[in-house]
C-alpha cells in the first residue's frame, strides 16, 4: 500500500494507477504467460494473492489496495471457470495482517498493533511461514477439487462481528 492511499477524493491518480498496474495488471499478465505454459503440461495451480481487505472494508482507508485484491478475487473467479476443463486450478490466497517488516514499521507502536489486533480473534499478526503452508496446500494434490476458492488465512478476521476484548 503506498502512503497516499487513502479515500476516494485524496487518493492521487497516480498512486491509483500504480497500485492497480502491480497488484491487478499484475496477475493477469503473470496468469497470461503462466496458462499457456500450464496447458502445454497438462494442467496446473495458480494461486492469486488477494487479501483479507478485499472481503471486509476497513475503517482506515486504502480505496485503491482494496480495489485492487477485490479484483484479484472476481479475476480469480473467472479464470478458474474458463480454464477447470484443461486440469489448471486457480485459486486466490487471502492473508490476514501479517508480521512483516513493512507492517510493523507502520504500526510502529504498541498502541497501533494493539489497535489492529483486537479486530483479530486469534489476537495475534501471522507470519509468514503460515501463509507458505497455505501456498503449498493450494497447490498440492490435495486440494485438487479446488478452483476458484478464496482460502481466508486471516486468523479469523474476516469471520468475526466482534472479538473477546
Amino acid at each position: 500500500m503506498l502512503a497516499d492511499d487513502s479515500d476516494s477524493i485524496a487518493t492521487s491518480e497516480e498512486t491509483i494507477d500504480r497500485t492497480l498496474a502491480v497488484n491487478l495488471k499484475g496477475v493477469i499478465y503473470g496468469c497470461r504467460h503462466q496458462i499457456p505454459a500450464m496447458r502445454r503440461a497438462g494442467g496446473g495451480s495458480i494461486i492469486n494473492t488477494a487479501s483479507f481487505v478485499a472481503s471486509v472494508g476497513a475503517a482506515t482507508p486504502q480505496i485503491a489496495y482494496t480495489a485492487s485484491k477485490g479484483a484479484v478475487l472476481s479475476l480469480t473467479r473467472e479464470l478458474a471457470v474458463i480454464h477447470a476443463r484443461e486440469n489448471i486450478r486457480v485459486n486466490a490466497l487471502s492473508p490476514g495482517p501479517l508480521r512483516t517488516e513493512l507492517l510493523m514499521s507502520y504500526l510502529d507502536t504498541d498502541e497501533k498493533r494493539q489497535r489492529r489486533l483486537v479486530h483479530v480473534p486469534m489476537g495475534r499478526f501471522g507470519e509468514a511461514t503460515e501463509m507458505a503452508s497455505a501456498a503449498l496446500f493450494l497447490a498440492s494434490s490435495d486440494s485438487s477439487y479446488m478452483t476458484g476458492a478464496n482460502l481466508q488465512v486471516d486468523g479469523g478476521l474476516t469471520a468475526a462481528y466482534v472479538t473477546p476484548e
